[in-house]
């Protein structure tokens, strides 16, 4: 059973629907202490609705059925108001701005305890538990690489895909800043079709450079380098088939 204790935010107003989609961030601030402070200051305009200490501890601040003020702008499957869909949860970490480092075990352990409490409330979508970052891959890039997706994944929780060599083998030579052309077609359409506000386009520009980095921090954590290699692409292609499998009408919202 949880351990929740109430630590009340002010920083929330009503929602226009029931939460449909679920964002994971880190703290990105030097202790628990202060990100926790600043999430309950009126005058931050700042929020989540849980906290997740290093040691396990789970802080609600604010309630599932309001909207707290976590995601700022951004979008995810054609969702432009994130917080107004989702809910959303701070894992304590200092970020890569103040030392980036693995979660603690008993803080994913306790990430994915919540996560599937909370869905057994709401219907979230795997596809619809993201990263930070990938509503805002130009802003963000919480909970990053060292985020244990895979894990959650494995748990029933979002989505994983790992390709087979050959798959990988057979998309070519790397995708990367400047180039053009049918592959960088298909794998913007990929990636706008997943849920990134990134719009179809044939040029690898660097809004594509900054969507394939946050990419590669979810699905793709072993190199973040924003370079579309054979396996993140062939990794985008199995994720987004996993997306589409899920859908009831084979479409992405």
């Amino acid at each position: 059973m949880l351990d929740i204790h109430d630590a009340p935010s002010p920083n929330f107003d009503n929602r226009r629907a029931p939460p449909d989609l679920l964002v994971l961030h880190y703290t990105g601030m030097q202790t628990a202490e202060a990100a926790i402070a600043r999430l309950r200051d009126p005058s931050a305009a700042v929020s989540a609705h849980y906290v997740v200490d290093e040691d396990g501890r789970i802080l609600r601040l604010v309630a599932e059925e309001r909207r707290a003020w976590h995601a700022g702008q951004g979008e995810w499957q054609g969702e432009a108001d994130c917080n107004a869909a989702s809910i959303g949860i701070e894992i304590v970490n200092p970020g890569h701005e103040f030392g980036y480092r693995p979660f603690t075990d008993i803080q994913i352990a306790a990430v994915t305890t919540l996560v599937a409490d909370i869905r057994s409330r709401w219907t979230i979508p795997d596809s619809r538990i993201i990263a930070h970052s990938d509503l805002a891959p130009a802003r963000k890039q919480d909970p990053g690489e060292l985020f244990p997706w895979k894990a959650l994944a494995a748990a029933g929780h979002g989505l994983w895909f790992e390709p087979a060599p050959e798959r990988i083998a057979a998309l070519g030579p790397d995708l990367t800043l400047g180039d053009e052309g049918l592959g960088v077609i298909v794998m913007r359409a990929g990636l706008h079709r997943l849920g990134y506000g990134l719009k179809p386009g044939g040029s690898y520009d660097d809004d594509t450079r900054l969507t394939v980095e946050a990419f590669q921090r979810h699905w793709r954590p072993i190199r973040v380098d924003g370079i579309a290699d054979g396996e993140t692409r062939a990794t985008l292609m199995g994720v987004l088939q996993l997306a589409t499998a899920e859908s009831p009408t084979g479409v992405l919202n």
